[in-house]
């Protein structure tokens, strides 16, 4: 069976309240961490650490793209009644 990859993207995710914060606080930290690390490329000298640390932001980047990705493609469940988790 073939599927539609434009319908699945479409479809999206339900996730929880308590997740979309984890992945949200990740993302931050993620886009910090590539602001400090590409500042720090400055006081490198040897080309093969400026080589890595420019990799290292490059990733950091785009794992926090593909973070951003999955929270805009997501939607928030709904919180639950009392004595459920969440």
């Amino acid at each position: 069976m073939l599927y539609d990859s434009d319908f699945r993207l479409e479809e999206g995710f339900e996730i929880s309240p308590r997740f979309r914060r984890t992945i949200e606080e990740r993302l931050a930290r993620l886009e910090s961490d590539a602001q400090w690390d590409e500042a720090q490329i400055a006081r490198l000298v040897n080309s093969d650490h400026i080589r890595r640390q420019r990799r290292l932001v490059a990733a950091e980047r785009a794992e926090a793209l593909r973070m951003r990705i999955f929270l805009e493609r997501s939607r928030t469940r709904e919180k639950q009644e009392l004595g459920t988790r969440d």
